[in-house]
């Protein structure tokens, strides 16, 4: 297996992912809530099981995690699986979520795609091979002040929760903008060298997994709150590179 086609076998698993996703959002569909009262949806659990196909057979050695499913299978190589990141958006018809898969091997993240049906938007990227928007180069900007950056976040209330607002609100008065899109987006944005910094917390390894590589390949830096490499700590922070250890410091008072 190269990681040029596990790229191209995500892309197609995305894809139709996103058909499945595509037809439910378009009609009348019930919601449920998971234990976590999370939503819920037909397109979720559909979703998944038809990347879980076109995947399995590809690599039929590979294994799987996914929000819906949880993990199964080679657990050393194994896909990383959102079928819809953003279900709130999915519920209530905003066209701002996305299908995010990643292929993670021996904890280390190489392939990621992000791909969003409603707009047609695709992000995708391979360890040393670059990071694509529907086919072009993906670059972070090159602010190199926190006082000229754009700061973006996923929810107020829920980093206020997260014990996390006095820094925030330090690095809110540091930065030159605060905009506030959520899920997958925020990721796009600062590798399209749209934004600067991206701080989001209460996540799982799915909510992350492909946005890590696709920040990193587009130049930027991935880390959790405390600059660790890790999409296993439940927040998350990528920058252009430029400014992360300024906006670490800020986060930690």
């Amino acid at each position: 297996m190269t990681h040029a086609d596990a790229l191209q076998a995500a892309i197609e698993a995305a894809r139709a992912a996103g058909e499945v996703a595509l037809a439910v959002w378009r009609r009348d569909f019930a919601v449920a809530l998971k234990a976590d009262a999370t939503p819920v949806t037909e397109a979720d659990r559909g979703a998944e099981r038809a990347i879980v196909e076109i995947l399995s057979r590809a690599f039929p050695g590979h294994g799987f995690l996914g929000e819906e499913y949880g993990a199964r299978g080679d657990q050393e190589t194994r896909w990383i699986i959102d079928p819809i990141d953003g279900t709130k958006n999915f519920v209530r018809r905003l066209p701002l979520w996305a299908t995010l898969i990643a292929l993670e091997e021996r904890g280390e993240i190489t392939v990621g795609v992000i791909y969003n049906p409603a707009t047609g938007d695709l992000c995708a990227a391979r360890r040393g091979g670059g990071a694509y928007l529907n086919g072009e180069p993906l670059r972070v900007s090159s602010v190199d002040a926190l006082g000229d950056a754009t700061l973006l976040h996923a929810g107020l209330r829920l980093v206020r929760a997260a014990g996390r607002w006095d820094g925030f609100v330090r690095l809110v008065d540091a930065t030159a903008r605060q905009r506030g899109p959520g899920d997958y987006l925020g990721y796009q944005w600062v590798a399209e060298g749209k934004a600067e910094i991206y701080v989001e917390v209460d996540l799982k390894p799915w909510d992350l997994a492909p946005c890590k590589i696709v920040i990193e390949e587009a130049g930027g830096r991935f880390t959790d709150l405390a600059g660790r490499p890790t999409i296993y700590s439940g927040a998350a922070l990528a920058t252009n590179g430029r400014v992360h250890d300024a906006v670490l410091a800020l986060l930690a008072g």
